[in-house]
């Protein structure tokens, strides 16, 4: 299991466009990939879990992964969260 410190860069933040389309990326991966924000942890697979966290631009999440392409994962969806 890796776990990543992200800060989110997308302009909009997460609303439903971005949360939907970080679903897909988490969604490629094999992996078990969950998203912590003040003390909340969901599962990056789930559009309903992501939007409960109402994450904003310039917040920081923790992402953790656990899985044969957990680095793989974490990387993508740190590019994605990072993209401006």
């Amino acid at each position: 299991m890796i776990k990543q410190e992200i800060t989110i860069q997308i302009p909009e933040g997460l609303e439903a466009r971005p949360v939907a389309l970080l679903v897909q990326v988490a969604s490629q991966y094999g992996s078990e990939i969950y998203v912590e924000s003040d003390n909340k942890k969901v599962n990056a697979k789930s559009i309903m879990g992501m939007m409960t966290l109402s994450l904003y631009s310039g917040d920081t999440v923790t992402v953790s992964a656990s899985g044969a392409d957990e680095e793989e994962a974490i990387a993508n969806i740190e590019k994605f969260l990072s993209s401006k």
